[in-house]
């Protein structure tokens, strides 16, 4: 989600948006700013929106909601759903 979709939905005005310092088209921790990654750790809640974010954060070693479209069979089969659903899934 780029800034101004976050502002146009109006996320913004319940949660501070702050960019991750990077173009990659998901979040992969290695690649965002000191910054964010220190925001990232110490965040009461994290929701990743998308399923380039799953594919960088599936891993990380902390609680995390998933919201995503499974767009293809590699991630709905990692997920354990069928290509296409639309998911929300917390992985602690």
């Amino acid at each position: 989600m780029v800034y101004q979709d976050a502002v146009d939905s109006g996320l913004n005005e319940v949660a501070e948006i702050i960019s991750s310092g990077t173009t990659a088209p998901g979040t992969i921790l290695d690649l965002c700013t000191d910054d964010f990654v220190e925001r990232f750790n110490r965040a009461d809640m994290v929701i990743s929106k998308g399923q380039g974010n799953y594919e960088g954060l599936s891993n990380v070693d902390r609680s995390v909601f998933f919201l995503l479209k499974a767009k293809c069979p590699v991630i709905a089969d990692d997920i354990g759903v069928k290509e296409d659903d639309i998911i929300l899934q917390y992985k602690d």
